[in-house]
């Protein structure tokens, strides 16, 4: 895309050099005396300058065209990737909060063994470990949800294409 603006750009600027090449060349032409320059000549001098005016123009709103249509196709990757870096940023949080639930988890079921190995059944202990294993399973519960909605999230621009494309 920047090599079209590019090849505009070049093509714009050879138009308005041509131009001003054709307007020096009628300028001398005008003093030495318009009658005798060739009527039909300066006719269609003037009208090769209109026609390259006007390739100018075009070329110019073009060039804004597609200015506008790369802003915007950079605003939306912008905002794209903003959103998947706060996922992300969701996500870890998340999983750090599942790592620590089982890190408690792993050592109330460590404390458990001991107890029973030593024939001693403390309910406390018992309880402490169900409850580790429930915060582990809140846990992995919330990481599965954000991990959906961040894999639903990064599908939604494709569904949208796919829909696009179908109207």
């Amino acid at each position: 895309m920047s090599q079209d603006i590019v090849e505009l750009e070049r093509r714009i600027t050879a138009a308005l050099d041509r131009i001003g090449q054709g307007l020096a060349d009628l300028g001398p032409q005008a003093e030495v005396g318009a009658e005798a320059a060739d009527g039909a000549e300066v006719e269609a001098l003037k009208a090769a300058l209109e026609d390259e005016k006007l390739a100018a123009a075009q070329l110019e709103e073009r060039i804004k065209t597609l200015h506008a249509r790369q802003d915007g196709k950079l605003a939306k990757m912008t905002a794209r990737v903003e959103e998947q870096a706060a996922e992300m940023t969701k996500l870890d949080g998340e999983l750090q909060r599942l790592r620590a639930a089982n890190d408690q988890l792993r050592a109330s079921n460590v404390a458990l063994r001991e107890a029973n190995e030593q024939g001693v059944g403390d309910a406390h202990l018992i309880n402490k470990a169900m409850q580790a294993e429930l915060e582990g399973l809140r846990a992995a519960r919330a990481a599965d949800v954000t991990e959906a909605g961040t894999i639903l999230s990064a599908m939604a621009p494709l569904l949208k294409d796919d829909e696009g494309e179908e109207a």
